[in-house]
């Protein structure tokens, strides 16, 4: 208290020195996180100046993160990341600490993989930590998802198969390059193909290998971002005679055809049968003024009238005993 009794704080230097004092606080405390980042960077061996790690909060970026990432990248041994570039990165919407992982990770394993080609693979949407994983360490794809493959032999016996390939992550491949559905369709249509293109069931239930070798001999994996390292039939099974059950419904299909053909033959002839009755009666209706006429003419006398008389009823006669007898009818 007798200290402070003793300062003059009327005084313009005492003033200042008050003023300085307290304008030094508060930029030393703003700056004091800034300092920390820089320290930590500064032990680690990782060069960043204190105004760089202040630009980088005055750009609306993390520098934690930003150092943080810096330091991991810088001691795993790429030290050609610098802080611009995962600023960079960062305004345009990646993933960094991703990236340095997976960077790291690509470098460990020998995979070749620059940060232009890391950067462009993260903002195209693909896991990029995930594919360098699938690049060290395949994964299987069962083909298809769920179900079986269906596909007939030669001989028409159906075959249900479901097949397990087995790929890599093809990283140069990853950006624009098609996804695992396109594999499992391709594939799925070669053992189809190949199946299709067997003679019977019986050599495809010998040798399933075959279908893989086949399969594998089309280059499925061109434009993917996938590299086949092998197709693996895991469970083959016969299905039902769809060559015979084709054979049933074609012939099915040719009695109808047939039955329809005859049916419109019957009706000609029945359309036939009524028209030329019909003309007869109709001839039959003009006989008698022909007769008539004959008659008047002298071209028919009466003995040639009854001798046509006879004729007729002798035909009658012999149409009548032609038919054949009921039960119920007497002779």
């Amino acid at each position: 208290m007798n200290i402070l009794a003793q300062i003059n704080f009327t005084s313009i230097p005492t003033l200042l020195f008050l003023v300085v004092g307290f304008f030094a606080f508060i930029f030393l405390s703003m700056v004091s996180k800034y300092v920390k980042l820089w320290f930590q960077a500064f032990v680690t061996g990782t060069p960043i100046s204190l105004f760089n790690i202040i630009g980088i909060s005055l750009r609306k970026i993390p520098p934690k993160l930003i150092i943080s990432v810096r330091i991991t990248a810088f001691k795993a041994g790429l030290k050609d990341i610098s802080v611009a570039d995962l600023e960079t990165h960062y305004l345009a919407g990646g993933k960094v600490s991703e990236v340095v992982k997976a960077m790291i990770a690509a470098d460990k394993a020998n995979i070749k993989l620059n940060w232009k080609q890391a950067t462009a693979i993260d903002l195209a949407g693909r896991d990029l930590f995930e594919a360098v994983k699938t690049s060290v360490n395949p994964k299987v794809i069962d083909c298809p998802p769920t179900g079986e493959i269906s596909a007939v032999a030669k001989d028409g016996i159906e075959l249900k198969c479901c097949a397990r390939v087995t790929v890599r992550t093809n990283i140069e491949q990853l950006v624009g390059g098609a996804t695992e559905e396109t594999i499992v369709a391709r594939v799925g249509e070669g053992i189809v193909s190949t199946i299709g293109s067997s003679k019977n069931h019986q050599i495809v239930l010998e040798s399933p290998q075959n279908i893989s070798k086949l399969v594998l001999e089309k280059g499925l994996d061109a434009g993917t971002a996938y590299e086949i390292l092998s197709i693996d039939i895991a469970d083959i099974t016969i299905g039902e005679n769809v060559g015979a059950r084709l054979e049933v419904k074609r012939a099915e299909a040719q009695e109808k055809v047939a039955r329809a053909k005859a049916e419109e033959r019957r009706a000609m002839a029945v359309a036939l049968e009524q028209e030329n009755i019909a003309k007869i009666k109709e001839a039959e209706s003009k006989l008698p003024i022909a007769m008539a006429k004959a008659f008047e003419s002298g071209n028919l006398g009466v003995l040639d009238y009854f001798k046509l008389k006879n004729i007729q009823a002798d035909t009658s006669m012999r149409d009548f005993i032609s038919k054949p007898k009921t039960k119920n009818q007497k002779i």
